[in-house]
């Protein structure tokens, strides 16, 4: 009896181990993409760039396009190949396309940079997303995919608070926040070595008896239409979010708020949502009504932004809009999708259709970040109100069609959609 509790007791330790390491993905893109919206001030002014090639490179930065495209085609190796083999070397890959960042000397290095950047995390996510699901306990899904968020959400508190104090020093002190994400994703290569692959994979391998499903396994009527809810439900949210992760910090300095407000005021919200991850939805999510749960988060959203759609970007309304949105997120559409996008596809088809949703999610805030630095210059009680717009169509659709799978094996879940 002793034995077998330790047993249980190491096997839970390398459970959260695995889900840490996996989970560090998260970090690396949010952290990318964070530590890329603070340079943008000082690359414009260093590199006299237009608002167009802002915006360009909002589009093809690991916050959009190219990590689209690393998704689809990462997400469609995972279930071929297995998803270790996929998560251990995209990491190197990532660390080369830092390179280009961390010694930018021309603006053309800086859209190489985030285009090898973001086909890195693109491919990370869908695996190390699937291996959280896989190898997480039945009744602990969501508090192992609410790490992984809680990760996500630390890359731009670590990213931020150190680049209030290395923006004086310029884009010398600023490429430290790029050689950190380096440094990090090459000894991510040697500690996911030692992970297993997952169990769950290599059991739908034996079962399909070695071949991998094709394109024509994921795009059945059943599996669209949980692509098309959630790439709707996230892929809304994400337009908003996409605004808020990357262009934040520039709308703060292009409407002359405190020099501090450009770092700390992001920061605060990420760290808001850190604590709502761990209060909320880590303890809730896999015993209440998730509906539910979803539904609140979204009704908090749609009013955060609107208070900056009718009052104006002033620092007073973004203090509070930050507060708003920081406790809302944590416990809303992106933990959700991270949750959801596993458990609403069989395993060997899982990485596809998880790289399919991220992909479509991602291009599509690739064209709409064009768009927006033109529309905060032009009239941002404009952009407010289309943000709001999105939010809002985000929770009726997020809450209409959402699943209630809290408690439910994904062996259980597998059985129903047969049913259906």
């Amino acid at each position: 009896m002793t034995t077998h509790t330790h047993s249980d007791t190491l096997c839970k330790r390398e459970h959260w181990r695995n889900t840490i390491l996996a989970g560090l993905a998260n970090y690396i893109d949010a952290g990318s993409i964070v530590s890329g919206s603070v340079a943008l001030a000082l690359w414009k002014e260093s590199y006299h760039l237009s608002d167009s090639f802002i915006g360009l490179i909002g589009a093809f930065s690991a916050n959009a396009i190219s990590a689209g495209i690393g998704a689809l085609i990462g997400g469609r190796l995972c279930d071929k190949y297995g998803r270790k083999k996929i998560y251990q070397f995209d990491m190197l890959f990532y660390a080369f396309g830092m390179m280009f960042l961390i010694f930018a000397a021309a603006p053309w290095m800086i859209i190489v940079g985030f285009l090898l950047v973001g086909l890195a995390v693109g491919a990370d996510i869908p695996a190390s997303w699937s291996l959280i699901a896989e190898q997480a306990p039945d009744q602990q899904r969501g508090a192992h995919s609410g790490v992984a968020q809680m990760l996500w959400y630390l890359g731009p508190v670590a990213v931020l608070v150190a680049a209030y104090y290395l923006k004086p020093f310029g884009i010398s002190g600023v490429r430290w926040l790029f050689i950190h994400l380096a440094v990090l994703a090459l000894a991510l290569t040697f500690l996911r070595s030692r992970m297993r692959e997952s169990a769950r994979w290599e059991e739908s391998q034996t079962e399909n008896r070695g071949t991998p499903p094709s394109w024509g396994d994921v795009l059945t009527p059943r599996h669209i239409g949980a692509v098309l809810y959630l790439v709707t439900m996230y892929g809304m949210w994400n337009l908003w979010a996409g605004y808020n992760g990357f262009f934040t910090p520039y709308l703060i300095e292009q409407n002359h708020l405190p020099a501090w407000a450009a770092t700390m005021v992001p920061a605060g919200y990420f760290g808001i949502g850190m604590v709502s991850i761990f209060l909320i939805f880590m303890r809730l999510s896999d015993k209440v009504n998730q509906r539910l749960l979803f539904g609140i988060s979204a009704l908090m959203q749609i009013f955060g932004m609107a208070l900056l759609a009718i009052f104006g970007f002033t620092l007073k309304i973004v203090l509070i809009h930050i507060l708003i949105m920081g406790v809302a997120s944590g416990f809303g559409a992106q933990s959700f999708f991270q949750l959801w996008s596993a458990e609403l596809f069989p395993t060997a088809i899982r990485s596809t259709a998880q790289g399919l949703c991220f992909a479509l999610v991602r291009i599509g805030l690739g064209v709409w970040s064009l768009a927006v630095p033109a529309l905060a210059a032009n009239d941002f009680t404009e952009l407010a109100w289309i943000l709001t717009g999105f939010l809002t169509i985000s929770g009726v659709v997020g809450f209409v069609w959402a699943p209630r799978n809290e408690g439910k094996s994904l062996e259980q879940l597998d059985a129903e959609r047969q049913m259906v």
